[in-house]
């Protein structure tokens, strides 16, 4: 898959280069994004993974300009949408594209969406204010996009409220509000993270299905590399605000090439384990991020780290066709990496 995306479609339809954020707090700064940058393919589907604090939701949240000014801050880089750049966009410009070509769906669907409107209103809105359509329009593709992420009996639906709506509908809700105007790319913030495992597994069946019949590009941003691996085409893996491994989803899981990646991957469990084995957890603790990194952030909890990862901060470097790690140590060669 990897191989024909990238043959059909050589330009990408996103481009982050060097983005970097900070929030600033009391006199101090928290560097949560330190230069990160990647490609989105039309029609791919990029996984985002890392623990919790590794800068994946606010890399996605800065290029959107979503984040508070202050404490906020975007202090370089670049986001190109086409041939725009995102981040030199104005206020009013910015609120054309959320929604219209980039759709995000949040973590949590009852927080996100307004509990004193109707799913019919929230649905509308957008197709409304974006598209132009008039009421009976909107209506009626709202009703369609209902119907097309699985809604039973949608035309009655659309006079609900979102508390009328189990946590799985409702997240089907937020699909249906963030496809509504056809957008170029789908940002998907753990949104299966707060439902139930059965729900979670009809959630992403949905995806695969709209993938299939839509096209769209999409960024899946997740702690579940179980979740990836059947999923997307190709995986980031953020740590302490960087990437540290870029690749195919096949090569990712075949044969990691960071540290931090393979122990991430320990902690899965197997499906011909039967339990004969304690699951793995990932050592010590992520970095606290109050200092821009300019050794390698992993380095403290890493048991391949010598004298260079604490001096001098990796790159992303080649290490495969099509795939990058940011780490002097070579797993091909079990040793220190002497090329770079």
């Amino acid at each position: 898959m990897e191989a024909s995306v990238q043959a059909e479609t050589p330009e990408p339809v996103l481009e982050v280069a060097d983005l970097r954020t900070v929030f600033r707090s009391r006199g101090s700064k928290v560097y949560a994004v330190n230069g990160v940058s990647f490609q989105l393919r039309r029609g791919e589907l990029l996984g985002v993974v890392g623990e919790s604090g590794s800068g994946k939701s606010v890399t996605m949240m800065s290029l959107m300009k979503l984040l508070p000014t202050p404490p906020a801050e975007i202090v370089s880089g670049r986001v190109r949408l086409g041939r725009r750049d995102l981040l030199s966009l104005a206020p009013k410009e910015m609120r054309k594209i959320r929604g219209g070509e980039v759709g995000f769906i949040f973590q949590d669907p009852m927080t996100s969406l307004n509990p004193v409107f109707t799913v019919g209103y929230q649905l509308m809105e957008p197709l409304r204010k974006h598209l132009g359509l008039s009421r009976g329009e909107a209506r009626k593709r709202a009703t369609e996009l209902l119907s097309l992420v699985g809604i039973p009996s949608p035309q009655d639906r659309m006079n609900d409220y979102p508390h009328q709506f189990s946590g799985g509908m409702r997240q089907r809700v937020m699909i249906a509000i963030a496809l509504a105007c056809d957008p170029k790319v789908l940002i998907a913030d753990e949104p299966t993270t707060a439902l139930d495992v059965t729900i979670q597994a009809q959630i992403l069946e949905l995806v695969k299905s709209l993938r299939q019949k839509i096209g769209m590009s999409i960024i899946w941003i997740t702690h579940d590399l179980g979740v990836v691996a059947g999923l997307a085409d190709r995986v980031m893996v953020m740590y302490g605000g960087l990437v540290v491994e870029y690749a195919s989803v096949d090569d990712l899981f075949a044969e990691p090439r960071h540290p931090y990646t393979r122990a991430l991957l320990q902690t899965l469990p197997r499906p011909d384990d039967a339990g004969r084995h304690r699951l793995k957890s990932v050592g010590g603790q992520p970095p606290h991020l109050l200092a821009f990194p300019t050794s390698c952030p992993f380095a403290p909890r890493c048991p391949h780290a010598f004298d260079r990862c604490r001096r001098e901060r990796p790159p992303l470097m080649p290490v495969g066709d099509g795939h990058e790690a940011a780490c002097w140590w070579d797993f091909a060669a079990q040793g220190p990496r002497d090329d770079v």
